[in-house]
């Protein structure tokens, strides 16, 4: 199986990528391809934020990790979405300096303009971050 696919998606493109340690770098890959096709020059916030939501869902959940971006009709920002087939909400932790990691959720807080998660009908839920 490969470990990821590109499916088009009523003009916005998805990948779904396999939960594996590779599944970060292509989301970046695949965030600053679409930024560079949109001409946003500066995609490295973007590529920290992907990242991070990927990381969740790999380290939280089970399963494919859907990742889409798509540019808001209001604004025309890019928003970045991480779909998983978890339950769990994230949520950000109080911040614990001698903690090794569980800082991801907090750094996309900071990072993007806005974020949440919402629940999908068949299961799941959706995280996602505006830039």
């Amino acid at each position: 199986m490969l470990p990821t696919t590109v499916v088009p998606d009523e003009g916005r493109t998805t990948l779904v990528l396999e939960p594996s340690d590779r599944a970060p770098a292509l989301a970046r890959r695949f965030v600053a391809g679409w930024f560079r096709e949109w001409g946003i020059a500066d995609d490295s916030d973007a590529r920290v934020v992907v990242s991070e939501l990927v990381t969740n869902s790999l380290v939280h959940e089970e399963g494919p990790i859907v990742v889409r971006v798509l540019r808001d009709e209001r604004d025309g920002r890019p928003v970045i979405e991480a779909w998983d087939g978890g339950e769990g909400v994230p949520e950000i932790r109080p911040e614990d300096h001698a903690a090794t990691g569980g800082r991801g959720l907090l750094m996309v807080s900071r990072l993007a303009v806005a974020w949440g998660t919402r629940p999908l009908l068949e299961g799941g839920k959706v995280t996602w971050a505006k830039c």
